[in-house]
């Protein structure tokens, strides 16, 4: 089943009325290009903390992270004659795109930004897509994107402002779900990292259609907490974009209008994590779990093991969203050591 990417109402409106149902048809278009990834815990872990914490390891997806579930919904959602399709991302969601773009013959130009890790970088341009490099702090990733598009005649796969991002993303919560219920679990609380908020939104509706009293909370790193104070303002904010974090796959703006009019309806909190909390994080991840997480993907067990996650809670789940890193972050983190 095909649609135009044109034709689809992209709005807050929109993003209100995408369900459970919309998420398990999303899980059923994806299937054949992703895998289900484990729910993973360490009983010795879980002494020490006090707490049952389960992690959703998106680390061990294809390209290394969630981004390629709403990448697959969309690329599989266009009309037969795109072609061509563009995105900007600083590394997951382009990675992400290009291999779904791969799988089903479509040319992809990425706009990423000059300081985006190698790695992902290399990721990218592996799948056969063309790289557009930019300067995240002196130049608009969507103006340029939008120019791109035009030229090309081609279609725009934003990164999280899109229904059908959204819904993909939401598979990460729809097999949590079902995974928690086959282990007869049921959650307090769900953390999960943010930066526009699309994994997030989508997560919440699945999780909350199966466990309508859960707590969601939103899991961001310093001077990004944009979402947090969202939430308790009542109002969209703002980040500094000019701060450094080593957690760049979240280092966005603003949250996305579309994002934020689920997550307001859906979060109760959020947790704000330093560079060296993810840091910790990603030792303990690999000291106790074996996988291996990025600094961005860490935020939500970061604030896991730091205690930042609703009152009384005793079931958590953290999603651990991406394991794109680079070697000397990982060193880093290494040198750090575990938080426990």
């Amino acid at each position: 089943m095909t649609d135009n990417i044109s034709a689809i109402e992209q709005t807050p409106d929109a993003a209100l009325r995408i369900t459970a149902q919309t998420i398990a048809e999303a899980a059923v278009r994806i299937a054949p290009h992703t895998i289900k990834t484990p729910l993973m815990e360490s009983p010795l872990l879980n002494n020490l903390l006090g707490i049952r914490l389960l992690v959703k390891a998106e680390c061990l997806q294809h390209t290394g992270a969630f981004k390629l579930r709403g990448a697959s919904n969309v690329i599989w959602s266009l009309d037969d004659n795109v072609k061509h399709v563009v995105a900007y991302s600083s590394g997951n969601h382009a990675q992400g795109v290009a291999r779904a773009a791969a799988s089903r013959g479509i040319k992809a130009t990425i706009v990423m930004p000059e300081d985006a890790p190698v790695n992902k970088v290399e990721g990218t341009r592996a799948f056969g897509a063309e790289v557009v490099y930019y300067d995240r702090y002196s130049e608009s990733r969507e103006d340029i994107g939008e120019a791109i598009t035009k030229k090309y005649d081609a279609a725009l796969v934003r990164p999280y402002e899109d229904v059908r991002i959204i819904a993909g993303q939401g598979t990460v919560g729809h097999e949590i779900a079902a995974q928690c219920v086959a282990m007869n679990i049921t959650p307090d609380a769900l953390l999960c990292c943010c930066g526009g908020g699309g994994l997030i939104a989508g997560t919440s509706i699945a999780m909350k259609s199966s466990f309508p009293d859960i707590d969601i909370w939103s899991a961001e790193p310093v001077n990004y907490d944009d979402t947090k104070r969202s939430l308790e303002s009542g109002a969209i904010q703002t980040a500094d974009i000019s701060k450094k974090s080593i957690c760049d796959a979240i280092v966005t703006p603003q949250p996305g209008e579309m994002t934020f009019a689920i997550n307001r309806k859906n979060l109760t909190g959020g947790a704000v994590v330093s560079d060296e909390l993810a840091l910790r994080a990603i030792a303990t991840a690999f000291k106790y779990l074996k996988i291996i997480i990025e600094p961005g993907g860490a935020v939500a067990l970061a604030a896991a093991l730091d205690g930042q996650y609703p009152a009384g809670a005793k079931t958590v789940i953290a999603v651990a969203s991406g394991g794109n890193i680079d070697n000397q972050i990982f060193a880093r983190a290494l040198d750090a050591g575990a938080l426990i």
